[in-house]
């Protein structure tokens, strides 16, 4: 098969040709027919991962068709339409059996702790607790786009933080996450605040259900700001990049009571940021995170999505094939449009 590699850490990358991968017992082998391009795919790249083994494969945001099925699959057959979520979690420990498979020890990471979606076949385990069927009317495309950041998104707004109508909600980061959870925040009835630093994607974040923007170089107190505009603060912030600025941001922004949940990865020598504690304290503030979602919460955003409630089409940005990855995948700690970036051409 076709397929990204990369044999050291900010290393180049390669189209190469792969042995075709064989599924696992309790595992399929998917023919990727879309695959998002993401920020976490430049972290991996970086050495940010510790749990990447070189050589590698990159890509973990996929929508394709069961190709082959391991003897141990009741569920799911050759032909069968699916997605994932970016952590696949084992089924059997106690974290699965309490329905947090995204935070299992034994997960199975596409694209991290195995080989990902930058190639034509990728091997899934635990198919039978992860995979998710796709709508009839879905494509491929929409599919790979829900992959990481939508789902991730969704998490985000509705189990973690918990949104509800007449809310305010800020936006810490307009890319793909900040994007989806602007748009599932408005389907919901919040009133979202978005904030970033780049003007067009702001404009993109108001054509999407944003009530206000902050251009963040255009305020010397964006938490500040957020305050004085909602009077008091949020009820709900999310930082969607993920850097030290806009999580101090995000906490420093919430009214008395509030939430804020982390979705931006920190790693490396940003993974311990201050945030402000004497706030969190006084103001009874609560911190959360959302490391993906799980499959079995998946129908509820599928639901929204068949309801015209919402339309995760309208954040795709560029198309691209398979070999732009090798030049595009090391840039994507760059200003590099708006929306999301899909791989439909392997």
């Amino acid at each position: 098969m076709r397929a990204v590699i990369y044999h050291q850490f900010k290393g180049p990358l390669a189209i190469g040709q792969l042995p075709d991968p064989v599924p696992p017992t309790a595992g399929v082998v998917i023919e990727v027919r879309a695959t998002g391009l993401c920020r976490s795919d430049w972290h991996g790249w970086m050495g940010h991962d510790d749990g990447i083994a070189l050589p590698h494969v990159p890509g973990h945001e996929l929508a394709g068709v069961v190709q082959a099925v391991g003897k141990g699959v009741t569920k799911w057959r050759v032909g069968d339409r699916v997605t994932l979520p970016f952590v696949c979690g084992c089924g059997s420990c106690e974290h699965c059996d309490a329905g947090d498979h995204q935070v299992c020890p034994n997960q199975f990471q596409p694209g991290f702790t195995h080989w990902g979606s930058f190639a034509e076949y990728v091997a899934i385990d635990f198919a039978d607790v992860n995979l998710v069927r796709l709508p009839d009317g879905m494509d491929f495309v929409t599919a790979a786009s829900l992959g990481c950041r939508f789902a991730t998104a969704f998490r985000a707004v509705v189990d973690q933080g918990q949104v509800a109508e007449g809310r305010w909600i800020a936006v810490h980061g307009c890319g793909g996450v900040g994007l989806s959870a602007i748009m599932i925040a408005r389907a919901l009835g919040a009133q979202v605040i978005a904030i970033d630093i780049d003007p067009d994607k702001l404009a993109f974040a108001q054509s999407i259900g944003a009530c206000e923007v902050i251009d963040g170089t255009e305020t010397s107190d964006t938490a500040e700001h957020i305050r004085d505009l909602t009077h008091g603060g949020v009820h709900l912030s999310i930082d969607a990049l993920g850097h030290p600025t806009t999580c101090f941001n995000s906490v420093a922004c919430l009214r008395k009571r509030g939430r804020h949940v982390q979705v931006g990865l920190m790693l490396a020598d940003q993974s311990r940021p201050q945030i402000p504690m004497d706030r969190v304290i006084a103001d009874e503030l609560e911190i959360f995170a959302a490391h993906g979602m799980q499959a079995h919460r998946y129908p509820a955003m599928l639901a929204m999505i068949s309801g015209d409630r919402l339309d995760p089409g309208k954040l795709i940005g560029r198309r691209i094939g398979l070999d732009e990855v090798v030049n595009e995948l090391p840039a994507m700690d760059q200003l590099n449009g708006t929306g999301v970036t899909v791989v439909d051409r392997l």
